[in-house]
């Protein structure tokens, strides 16, 4: 099993920047890809963005594109998602999730097998 634990949510200003830790423990990082989704109230969960387990290949979702990077410390198992140029549609839950040997950029929930609880993230103006 790999657990995932989410932190870097809060309050942050529009405009603004922030960084996103998903801290990962039970298997060996490297041979994970991963995934971020989010959820704001009422709607769906959106994809954010996904890096492949080898690190060599990413992919975002039309909302974050340009404004988003996704990368790991393998030596630290950590995952991290920058977000810049923040406003009030970033406001959501953001979820971290992992799948072993993922070799192409997935943009469904349903291509990851493991998912951490989430870190609420709200962008006030």
């Amino acid at each position: 099993q790999l657990q995932l634990v989410e932190s870097g949510g809060g309050l942050v200003q529009a405009g603004g920047s922030m960084r996103l830790s998903c801290a990962a423990s039970g298997r060996t990082l490297s041979t994970f890809g991963f995934g971020w989704f989010r959820q704001a109230p009422g709607k769906e969960r959106e994809f954010v963005g996904s890096l492949t387990w080898s690190g060599g290949a990413t992919s975002y979702g039309e909302p974050v594109r340009g404004r988003a990077t996704i990368s790991k410390n393998n030596a630290k198992t950590t995952v991290f998602l920058d977000l810049n140029a923040l406003d009030s549609e970033d406001t959501a839950v953001y979820y971290c999730a992992a799948k072993q040997w993922l070799g192409v950029p997935r943009s469904r929930s349903s291509d990851y097998d493991f998912w951490g609880q989430g870190t609420q993230v709200t962008v006030s103006s």
